[in-house]
């Protein structure tokens, strides 16, 4: 009959520390999922939620060999976000509204209402020293200056929002007599779909246009870049969407050469 083989290890008692440990972490996962899903679907005050969401992010223990690996694992994996974000609050600096034009930045009308909560950020500009700030950390974000009429760039922009699918607050179109068009829109955050504001304005430049954009995050005194990354991709996408619309310009033929005369001998 042949023996059953059982390693040393296989016959010693779990420690009930390493259980607890899996578990928690385990929980742990549970309660982040839950967090974001509270705070993006707006069922919780931000605060409790990102309470739970941090703190769940902490817990962890020890088992059995196995099991500790497998809650040291799981922890690791939970803090690599967290890690990055406090390594980008380090590196950027500590602002959170970037603007195309910060001597006068597009102002936030219909969605002011939606920043006067307990603990929102003002729409009112953030001042001088986020302009320098800026200025140091993103010296390309600048105003964009398109070789097409208002309307045209109103257009481009709106579309370019809508495909995006950020929320349209307000909408308007360039008129008569100043032919100034405004959009105002709400854009969330990829994980835990914070709000970010967006205000857009186009104005002509005689027959061609500019637009300024300037986004700033509800909540937080730091952004940690998602603003400037947002104004950045969108200048790049309204620049490409306009080139790409031009007519490409034929080059003129250059007249055939007259073949050289022979003479013969």
């Amino acid at each position: 009959m042949a023996r059953r083989f059982s390693a040393p290890y296989q016959s010693e008692p779990v420690s009930s520390l390493a259980t607890w440990s899996r578990n928690l972490a385990i929980f742990a996962v549970v309660a982040v999922v839950v967090s974001i899903l509270i705070v993006r679907f707006g069922f919780l005050e931000m605060k409790p939620a990102l309470a739970t969401f941090f703190g769940a992010l902490w817990q962890n223990g020890s088992r059995g060999m196995g099991r500790i690996l497998l809650a040291f694992l799981i922890s690791a994996i939970l803090l690599a976000y967290p890690a990055y974000l406090a390594l980008q609050y380090r590196k950027l600096p500590p602002i959170h509204d970037i603007t195309t034009d910060p001597i006068d930045p597009p102002r936030f009308e219909a969605l002011a209402r939606l920043r006067s909560g307990e603990g929102a950020n003002s729409a009112v500009y953030a001042g001088l020293y986020s302009a320098e700030q800026q200025r140091i950390a993103y010296p390309d974000i600048e105003t964009v200056e398109l070789e097409v009429p208002p309307q045209r760039a109103y257009e481009v922009t709106l579309a370019l929002i809508t495909k995006r699918k950020w929320l349209v607050i307000d909408e308007r179109p360039p008129q008569l007599p100043r032919r100034i068009g405004r959009i105002e829109a709400v854009a969330r955050t990829p994980i835990m779909g914070f709000r970010e504001d967006i205000s857009i304005r186009i104005t002509p430049d005689g027959e061609d246009s500019r637009v300024d954009i300037r986004s700033s995050s509800r909540y937080f005194e730091s952004d940690l870049g998602s603003n400037a990354a947002r104004v950045t991709k969108l200048i790049e996408e309204i620049n490409a969407a306009v080139d790409n619309a031009k007519p490409a310009q034929k080059k003129p033929q250059a007249p055939a050469k007259a073949q050289a005369k022979t003479v013969k001998k």
